[in-house]
């Protein structure tokens, strides 16, 4: 029976040590290619075969759901994104990179002194919509996100560049709780502490080849299963034991991961000679607070004229249009005010989402949209 609240008595490192003694099984998930070192690894191509709408893909997002929280807590997706968006990509984010540290903004990370882009999501969205869509309408990120955090979930980004010599990260969890201190932790009850982790989900886009040296995530498999997690992670022996066990595998240009918050982990040495550069995307439930704040409104105003002229030439798919909108646009109707913004036909206001939906479907121009948003925002006030 799991304790009102946490003790010392429940942190315990054998309890880690039952727990990562686990085996992944490619028999046990089908629809996976490999398991590498315990980490599952699936086929982009062989992923998106499966997205019928119908029984093939509710199984496949039900199998990564178990990986991410009863298995490993960790998959690989290989040859995730074009590898020529990939490098578009990079160029721009290099060139905002350059811009930042031209006006004294490039403020760093907060594990050392990379080159880091927070916000990435907007400011890419904002510097080339097109790009942006071709980017972020990968139908099979948007299942992740849906089979751990359900529908209506917020996407931020931040991009980081490793550069050569650069240190690893400790050992940690994520945001929620992974960026409190232990002794604010501690005043969570023990079910809060357990449901952190299903508020938000971790992932990665990789830029380029990332061999051994250059130090990609290091993962412990099955660490996202201990329920005193976040009271344990900085402790001296759950550190030492991750030093000893974690595990490493290569990426390469293209390829997308995903893990639990509350898997421990963390970047390795960069030891090679070249920059070692990811988007980490970190998605969050409707039902939670994201990390960073996005301005929405300029997304849409920057990325709404672009879609609508792939839809106008049947260039896009009703799935890629979902799956881009669901990057950019509130997906969810609260916080709101009711008095002035009532639930019509429903129990539940109309979102920023389905209005862009809308306004694809009956051809509207940006400026009838931009009004309809602006009504919008202003009936959410309070």
């Amino acid at each position: 029976m799991i304790p009102p609240y946490f003790s010392e008595e429940d942190v315990k490192l054998s309890d880690l040590e039952a727990l990562c003694s686990q085996s992944t099984k490619l028999a046990d998930y089908p629809c996976a290619a490999d398991v590498q070192k315990n980490i599952l690894i699936y086929s982009y191509a062989d992923c998106v075969a499966m997205l019928d709408g119908g029984e093939k893909e509710q199984a496949l997002r039900a199998e990564i759901t178990r990986a991410l929280k009863d298995g490993p807590g960790v998959i690989a997706i290989k040859g995730a994104v074009d590898p020529a968006v990939v490098d578009k990509s990079t160029e721009m984010f290099f060139d905002i990179i350059k811009q930042e540290k031209a006006a004294g903004s490039g403020q760093g990370d907060h594990f050392g002194n990379n080159e880091r882009v927070w916000n990435s999501l907007q400011k890419a969205c904002e510097y080339d919509p097109a790009l942006f869509i071709d980017y972020y309408k990968n139908p099979l990120m948007a299942l992740v996100c849906q089979a751990w955090l359900g529908p209506n979930y917020q996407m931020t980004a931040q991009v980081n560049n490793v550069k050569p010599g650069g240190k690893a990260q400790s050992s940690h969890r994520d945001y929620h709780l992974g960026f409190q201190s232990g002794d604010t932790v501690s005043q969570y009850p023990a079910h809060a502490q357990m449901m952190s982790q299903y508020l938000t989900l971790q992932g990665g886009i990789v830029h380029g080849n990332m061999p051994l040296e250059t130090g990609p995530t290091l993962f412990l498999p099955y660490s996202q299963q201990l329920k005193a997690g976040y009271l344990a992670y900085t402790r001296p022996e759950f550190r030492n034991y991750f030093d000893k066990n974690h595990v490493q595998i290569p990426f390469e240009k293209g390829d997308m991961m995903f893990f639990s918050p509350a898997l421990f982990h963390g970047a390795g040495n960069n030891v090679s000679e070249n920059d070692r550069l990811a988007n980490l995307v970190q998605i969050s439930s409707a039902f939670g607070r994201a990390m960073e704040t996005i301005n929405r409104t300029k997304m849409m105003a920057a990325v709404y004229p672009a879609l609508k002229v792939r839809k106008d030439q049947g260039t896009i798919s009703e799935r890629e249009i979902r799956d881009t909108i669901a990057c950019v646009a509130e997906g969810y109707s609260f916080p709101t005010n009711l008095d002035s913004d009532p639930p019509i036909g429903g129990n539940a206001p109309e979102t920023a989402a389905q209005m862009m939906h809308k306004a694809l479907a009956q051809g509207w121009d940006w400026d009838q949209l931009e009004a309809e948003l602006a009504a919008y925002a202003k009936r959410r006030l309070a």
